[in-house]
């Protein structure tokens, strides 16, 4: 046990200042609500699997993810594939 003439009252940590609300705009808003909605499904077992599409927001980068059963997985990829293919020869 520390005794009282042992702390420091000059080492107070301040708690970092509030961060401010941010608003989503439309797009970031419309990504949410996919993401959540698909979130209910999963949690009430009502999918089987699930592919995602991610786009950068400087359009560079773009990922697939998916999580499946067995027998599902190839006609994700295939999907997710093509689905990638055909955004990026859109933004060219």
């Amino acid at each position: 046990m520390m005794k009282r003439e042992q702390t420091n009252p000059n080492s107070v940590v301040a708690f970092p200042a509030r961060i401010a609300p941010t608003v989503a705009d439309e797009d970031t808003a419309s990504v949410i609500a996919v993401l959540q909605e698909q979130l209910v499904l999963a949690r009430e077992g009502r999918l089987r699997s699930v592919a995602v599409v991610s786009v950068s927001t400087d359009g560079e980068a773009i990922g697939t993810q998916w999580s499946c059963k067995g027998a599902d997985i190839t006609s994700l990829i295939g999907k997710l594939t093509v689905l990638t293919h055909d955004m990026m020869s859109a933004r060219k």
